[in-house]
C-alpha cells in the first residue's frame, strides 16, 4: 500500500456563494466518508487559502526566522488535501476523480515517495 496526497489550488476553484460552498462541502464529506468505509481515508483538511497563512518560516545562520512576510512568490495556494492508503496509482485516481467530479474543480495526485517513519507505532 501507498500513501496519495490528492490536492487542489485554492486558485483553482471557481468564485463560490456561500451556500454553493456548504454544497460542495457537503458532496465533498460523502465522498470522504466512501473512502472512510473503503478503508483507504488516513486525514484531509479544506479551507486553505491565503487568508489562512499564519507566517513564514527560513533559516538565518542555523536559526529559524520567521515573519508575516513576504511570503514565497508564488500565484497558488493549497485550498484543501486528502491523504489515502491504496495499493496503486489507479485506484488514487479514482477516488481524486471522485472529488473532482463532486466537487467540479481540478485535483492534484502525489505519491508518497515512502512511508514516514513512525515515531510512535504502539500507539496505532
Amino acid at each position: 500500500m501507498a500513501e496519495y496526497l490528492i490536492t487542489f489550488n485554492d486558485e483553482w476553484v471557481p468564485e463560490q456563494t456561500e451556500d454553493g460552498l456548504g454544497e460542495k462541502a457537503t458532496a465533498a464529506r460523502s465522498v470522504i466518508q466512501e473512502m472512510a468505509d473503503a478503508g483507504v481515508f488516513l486525514f484531509s483538511n479544506g479551507g486553505i487559502d491565503a487568508s489562512t497563512a499564519i507566517c513564514s518560516v527560513e533559516a538565518k545562520d542555523g536559526e529559524p526566522v520567521f515573519t508575516d512576510g513576504p511570503y514565497a512568490e508564488t500565484k497558488e495556494h493549497l485550498g484543501g488535501f486528502c491523504v489515502v492508503e491504496v495499493p496503486d496509482d489507479e485506484t488514487a485516481r479514482y477516488w481524486a476523480g471522485r472529488l473532482a467530479v463532486v466537487l467540479d474543480w481540478p485535483q492534484e495526485i502525489h505519491r508518497f515517495p515512502h512511508r514516514y517513519v513512525d515515531l510512535n507505532p504502539s500507539e496505532r
